[in-house]
């Protein structure tokens, strides 16, 4: 079987191409950075991921300017056929603009707004912990990861509270069970104030699927935190890895997110 190719569609001021490359590179696929305006022969690739960065500089509203980009045209109708669609951070906010996230409805249903926090009004980056809420693989890039499974991702964004006008939207995305990953503590536990909950989103939502779980608009960043390298400086990181620089390359849980997408295109696309 070949290996799942996938699509890293970068727009002008992304800057997380590379290393979201790199992880999917990491997960066992292939994969190539693909400008927005290479648009033919797009739809051959298996599945496609909308980085991080501020694309057209994120004027008018974060994601907006990239959702109109006709590429996403094309995006949709692949995502229609089944193929997977990650959007982090940037991608996230644009998959939000463009109504693909969460797809009810033909037309935008939610925000990414700015961040709420008591102490820093605008970008704000640190590292966090994200729980699966739900079975495992109900969307197709939690195939690997547990029910109430903590796991340690970074933010870095200025507009990454989900939030909603629509009073029932909430309630629909829990029944659909659409809604993936939640803010926790490091234990699971869900808390609703700052720091758990870095940017006062609805729901301490950091990440939404679509009905049929092939779409994910996720704001933390597994691609920096798919190797045990990359993750924060911790007493428990120094007794397990101490001296041996050949794990530090080995996957951390963040992984599980790209692994998911290869199984997920192993099974259903290919």
């Amino acid at each position: 079987m070949p290996k799942p190719n996938i699509a890293v569609i970068y727009f002008p001021g992304n800057n997380c191409e590379e290393e979201t490359l790199k992880a999917v590179i990491a997960a066992g696929m292939d994969g190539r950075i693909v400008r927005w305006n290479e648009k033919k022969g797009i739809e051959k690739y298996d599945g496609f991921v909308i980085p991080g960065g501020w694309g057209y500089e994120d004027r008018i509203r974060a994601g907006v300017i990239m959702a109109k980009d006709p590429v996403f045209d094309i995006i949709r109708k692949e995502a229609g056929n089944g193929k997977p669609v990650l959007g982090i951070c940037n991608g996230a906010q644009a998959l939000v603009e463009c109504g693909m996230i969460p797809g009810l409805k033909n037309k935008v249903e939610m925000a990414l707004a700015p961040n709420k926090n008591p102490f820093i009004s605008g970008y704000y980056c640190t590292w966090i912990h994200v729980k699966n809420i739900q079975d495992k693989g109900r969307c197709a890039f939690t195939m690997f990861t547990d029910r109430e499974e903590a796991i340690p991702m970074p933010i870095a964004h200025g507009e990454g509270r989900f939030a909603t006008i629509d009073k029932e939207l909430i309630d629909k995305l829990m029944k659909n069970k659409q809604i993936i990953f939640q803010y926790s503590t490091k234990d699971s536990k869900i808390e609703e104030s700052f720091p758990t909950n870095p940017n006062g989103a609805l729901h301490n939502i950091a990440a939404v699927c679509n009905k049929k779980g092939n779409v994910m608009a996720i704001m933390p960043h597994p691609e920096r935190a798919s190797f045990i390298r990359q993750l924060p400086d911790s007493a428990e990181l120094k007794n397990m890895f101490a001296g041996n620089i050949a794990a530090m390359e080995d996957p951390a849980p963040a992984r599980h997110v790209f692994n998911s997408m290869k199984k997920y295109i192993e099974e259903e696309i290919l």
